[in-house]
Order: C-alpha cells, then structure tokens, then sequence
C-alpha cells in the first residue's frame, strides 16, 4: 500500500502535478481542472523548496489546496519533503503532470524532465500548456498585487478562497473587506 491511496489504481492513470504551490494561483487550478479529467487519480504534491523563502508553512499550503480541490472527487493533496521523482515513485504513480506557462519554464522543466528520467525512467512526465489567461501570472507576482493592490485585484489571479490568508500574511491588521483603524 502507498501514502496516498493509489492501491488499486492503475499508476500509468494516477499523476501527480508536483509544485510549492506558495500561494495556488488560478493557473494552477487550471491544470489541476483539466488534469482531474485526463487521469483517474490526481495527487497534488506540496514541495519544499530550500531554495525559496515561503510565504505560508508547508501545513498551511496543504490545507488550502484541500479546500480549492475539494469539487473534484479524484484529487488529493499530499506534503513531501524529498525529490518529487522520489515522492512519486514512493506513492506508486508513474506520471508526473506539469504546466508549461513561457519558453523558459520549457526550458527548466526540460532539464528537469531529463533529470527525472535519468533517475527514473519508468516515470513519464506530462506537460499541459497554461491558458494564455494565466500565463503571465506567478507566485512573486500574487505576493506583489497581494501586498500593494488588495482583495480585488488578488481575485483575478487566486481562487477566492485564499484571498483572505494570503492578506493577513501580507498586510497585517487587513480583514477581507477592508482594513482596521
């Protein structure tokens, strides 16, 4: 049996779209939408980045992901700490699903790809092109419009269920329909 529940699934039909998801952007959502229809099992797996300074803990990005994943049934969210190759295998998936959103993300996840091939070769990865509507929009660009624009303006990039966490990270004292004097 694995961590996440895939005992019974064929893995070449569970994938796991792998990310630090700090915050979950509308474009995430959106592969994570059309990842949930393309395979009978969707895990998404919440990575800690040593790399990056994060906005929310590890718990924190888990929890919300649940909330913004729970209309789709086959979707799961999970936290690892290790090589999302590893985290993948040790699951029992062989799929790893990722969104493409410029020319350099293609770049990166090419070398990552090849990477994760060398070190697995019976995993596959699976690229999604963003929808030009979020293509432009990342992490840093939430925490900006986040810190200088508000509540309106995050709604255009975040589903509405993480406006409110993402303010009182960012703009202490901040309720959700304005600020406290």
């Amino acid at each position: 049996m694995n961590d996440c529940g895939t005992l019974g699934t064929d893995p070449l039909r569970t994938a796991v779209f792998t990310g630090t998801f700090d915050p979950l952007t509308l474009g995430y959502l959106d592969v994570i939408r059309r990842g949930h229809a393309l395979f009978e099992h969707l895990i998404v797996g919440i990575g800690i980045n040593p790399n990056k300074e994060s906005l929310f803990n590890v718990d924190e990005r888990v929890e919300m992901a649940r909330q913004v994943v729970r209309p789709f049934p086959n979707v799961t969210v999970e936290a690892f700490g290790d090589l999302a190759v590893q985290f993948v295998r040790r699951i029992g998936a062989r799929v790893i699903l990722r969104g493409l959103r410029t020319l350099s993300d293609m770049e990166y996840e090419f070398g990552m790809t090849l990477t994760n091939h060398r070190l697995d070769p019976s995993i596959e990865t699976v690229f999604l092109m963003a929808d030009g509507e979020y293509s432009h929009v990342s992490s840093t660009l939430i925490k900006q419009v986040a810190r200088d624009g508000g509540e309106d303006s995050l709604k255009r990039f975040v589903p509405e269920e993480l406006i409110e966490p993402i303010l009182e990270k960012l703009q202490p004292g901040t309720r959700r329909r304005g600020r406290l004097d």
